[in-house]
């Protein structure tokens, strides 16, 4: 099936584009989301008159994401799960948890927006794509930790703190002590 596509679609084409697409992924997906038009006689002649306002309203949204990824870009926030000894999560930080994770920290993201690409399945530190806009993407540090005392210090050390040696377990509960010594 041929489409007018009415914005950027990643990985199909640009705004204006007439693209040669499967029925199904034109039905389901560009069609509600009003991404793309058939291509018609009528819906060409439509698109070229309409072609100056979804340029404009592209750019609008664009410069809208701009001053959002200055906001979110190497944002660093903090997903507290529960983990076994050995690090692993009882079940995995999602979309959700991270865009949930973003909004607490003072800007509205929607999951749709959070691209993760390798399930997040254990502790540490991870970079998450957000896409913003189809031209504006930035990176989140996501800090998974069984606490926030244990985040903090995962952040410090530049990775996961888990500990099998039972002097490595001691030097964590210290620096885990003297990082809320400060706080306090």
């Amino acid at each position: 099936m041929d489409v007018i596509l009415l914005e950027r679609v990643e990985k199909l084409g640009q705004l204006g584009q007439v693209v040669k697409v499967k029925a199904g992924y034109a039905r389901n997906f560009l069609l509600p989301k009003k991404k793309a038009l058939r291509a018609t006689k009528e819906n060409l002649a439509y698109f070229e008159g309409q072609k100056a306002q979804l340029e404009a309203r592209n750019l609008e949204l664009k410069k809208e994401a701009e001053v959002v990824a200055t906001k979110v870009d190497g944002l660093a926030v903090v997903v507290v799960r529960q983990a076994a000894e050995s690090g692993v999560l009882y079940g995995s930080v999602t979309s959700r948890d991270v865009s949930d994770a973003v909004t607490a920290a003072g800007t509205t993201i929607s999951r749709a927006q959070v691209a993760i690409v390798d399930p997040i399945k254990t502790l540490g530190l991870f970079k998450v794509k957000v896409v913003l806009h189809p031209e504006v993407s930035v990176f989140v540090t996501v800090n998974v930790a069984r606490s926030v005392e244990e985040a903090t210090v995962q952040a410090q050390r530049g990775g996961m703190v888990v500990g099998n040696d039972e002097d490595e377990e001691d030097d964590v509960a210290e620096e885990v002590e003297a990082t809320e010594e400060t706080e306090a």
